[in-house]
């Protein structure tokens, strides 16, 4: 396992280096400036869309822009908001939850794009049913030519979308707040049970399909959110004389980067901070990686831009409020600098330093139904890219496989997990950006017609 983690993390290393930061930033800086901001604008009408306004039964699709939102955000909105958040301030400090809200505000106008190009080029699979997703607008977008970056894509979403950070957050967080607090010691035996019971939990929602999918993320996602909001509000309450020097305090160690406690990068410790957050905002939010577009391609619309305008909405709740919460919760009580904790551990011990008696149990709530509403999303993201490379008639098959991996991150390190998944994440994001960037003019040029249309029609 420790040449298994040294492999990873040089790989991680290689594959997170200025260029991909060019194609996955920069490629978003652009389409931020490309679109004149425009999307952003069109927030309200988002909402209308995500609340069921311009539904149509007769559209070609099989979920609604709510269950595409709720399926989406149950993969994002998970331990990357509190075990990710918690490794970047413990690494880098304040400074990089502020590149984390760069990569959240970019992010939004990465998923207008990725995911409107989800439904303006759906193809079929080899049963004749519609599908959306970077392998689809690769291949109906480009052409058959380009099916290679198709395939590479798919190959790779194979493992990047494995649960195994999320198991292996989730199994840790038991350990900490339930089972050693109760005299129980952590053990491979332990992890392991908890793994088998995640897996079976799992397995009974993911076989149910799609629907059983989007359903039940629909009424766990609000539901997380809400209770972990709570939760957090009564935190800064409590530290209410400090939030604003902290929240000062991201801004101004953004560019200082005095608390960086990593090996310096592109000639400073401030462009490794940088990195950093930049790497666990796309790890929390997944803009560019082209996991949501798999998901908000199966809504049921022919209108390319409204799926866009609710895709968008995404990292905004996921980074710049999810991520937020986390980061003040773990900056203004301090265990950033007291605790050597990492991870979930460091969030645990802001919850148990400000509510002693009952607040890590809280917090074991909000991440169990955050660990388990992403075990469900990221399952169907790996069947559909099975079912895109050997057929629909094996893609159940990748379930089996995905529940297996569920053993496999509870009873591995954090270290391993998170640098598996970021190399395979760097390698998705790779054709998902290429591909967006050549194809934005297609989509603007939708979006001047559907929002001039909208204006006439409000006229």
């Amino acid at each position: 396992m420790e040449k298994l983690n040294t492999f990873f993390e040089k790989a991680s290393g290689f594959v997170w280096g200025l260029p991909l930061l060019i194609l996955l930033i920069g490629g978003g800086i652009f389409l931020l400036i490309y679109s004149r901001f425009v999307p952003f604008k069109y927030f309200g009408h988002a909402i209308q869309v995500l609340r069921g306004k311009y539904d149509n039964a007769d559209d070609e699709g099989e979920i609604t822009h709510f269950q595409a939102l709720m399926t989406a955000l149950s993969s994002t909105v998970g331990m990357g908001n509190i075990a990710g958040v918690a490794v970047a301030i413990a690494a880098g400090g304040p400074g990089a939850v502020f590149w984390m809200w760069v990569s959240g505000i970019v992010g939004m106008s990465t998923k207008f794009f990725t995911c409107s190009l989800a439904i303006l080029y759906r193809g079929k699979d080899d049963s004749g049913k519609v599908q959306g997703g970077p392998m689809y607008f690769i291949v109906e977008g480009l052409g058959k030519n380009w099916k290679f970056l198709a395939v590479f894509f798919s190959l790779a979403g194979l493992i990047g979308a494995l649960p195994v950070f999320n198991v292996n957050q989730l199994t840790q967080a038991v350990n900490d707040i339930l089972l050693i607090p109760n005299g129980i010691q952590k053990g491979f035996f332990n992890d392991l049970v908890i793994g088998v019971i995640l897996a079976m939990v799992t397995g009974i929602v993911i076989l149910g399909g799609l629907d059983r999918i989007s359903k039940t993320a629909s009424r766990l996602v609000p539901a997380m959110v809400g209770l972990y909001f709570i939760a957090v509000l009564f935190i800064l309450f409590v530290h209410l004389d400090v939030v604003p020097y902290y929240f000062k305090l991201i801004f101004t160690d953004a560019f200082a980067a005095d608390n960086y406690r990593g090996d310096p990068l592109f000639g400073g410790v401030l462009g490794a901070l940088i990195v950093l957050g930049i790497r666990r905002g796309a790890f929390s939010n997944e803009a560019g990686i082209g996991t949501a577009p798999m998901a908000h391609g199966a809504t049921r619309t022919n209108e390319p831009i409204r799926e866009g305008l609710v895709a968008m909405m995404g990292p905004f709740i996921d980074t710049i409020i999810v991520c937020t919460l986390t980061a003040m919760c773990i900056l203004v009580t301090g265990v950033w600098q007291t605790s050597e904790a990492n991870g979930v551990s460091l969030t645990a011990k802001a919850f148990s330093d400000t509510m002693p008696d009952f607040g890590t149990y809280i917090l074991l709530v909000c991440i169990a139904i955050f660990s388990i509403s992403s075990l469900f999303s990221y399952s169907y993201y790996g069947t559909k890219c099975l079912s895109f490379l050997i057929g629909t008639k094996y893609s159940h098959l990748y379930n089996y496989f995905y529940i297996a991996s569920i053993l496999l991150g509870a009873t591995t390190s954090l270290s391993l997990m998170i640098n598996v998944i970021d190399t395979f994440f760097a390698l998705m994001a790779i054709p998902t950006m290429f591909t967006t960037l050549i194809l934005a003019p297609k989509v603007m040029r939708k979006a001047r017609i559907y929002f001039q249309n909208l204006k006439i029609n409000k006229a």
